[in-house]
């Protein structure tokens, strides 16, 4: 059984309530649910925080354990050397993800300090870009 924990960054506790025309009305717990019971041969783990320390403290705890990394950093994609670092210093994949094409935002968001370090980097497919990194570690 694969063991694989998503780790959603700053202001993700927030959908389906923020901005629905960019990141859907449906709320990540919701989400999660789903997923849980499509997968029930992955041991699907879920961690979120608004404070970037934290994240890093994540990705330390879990990149030499799991089989797996689906990381969301939302805004710090685009501002933490930390993270970009911590997904370097680890040995466990990481897959990058977020629900919206960053390439068709603000300009700020298409610069990533994740991505050179990532496994792959899956964007603009709303939460379903959550489900298609959970199939590329199976």
């Amino acid at each position: 059984m694969k063991k694989l924990i998503i780790i959603n960054g700053p202001n993700l506790n927030l959908l389906g309530k923020r901005e629905p025309n960019i990141y859907g009305s449906l709320t990540f717990a919701a989400f999660l649910d789903e997923v849980k019971a499509k997968h029930k041969n992955v041991a699907l783990d879920y961690y979120q925080s608004n404070i970037e320390g934290e994240l890093i403290d994540k990705l330390q705890e879990v990149g030499f354990s799991y089989d797996g990394i689906i990381l969301n950093a939302a805004a710090y994609t685009h501002t933490s050397v930390g993270i970009g670092d911590a997904v370097k210093a680890i040995e466990t994949p990481v897959i990058e993800v977020h629900i919206s094409n960053t390439f068709g935002r603000e300009a700020f968001r298409h610069e990533s300090y994740i991505s050179a370090n990532a496994k792959g980097v899956i964007l603009g497919f709303g939460l379903q870009s959550y489900e298609l990194a959970i199939q590329s570690f199976l």
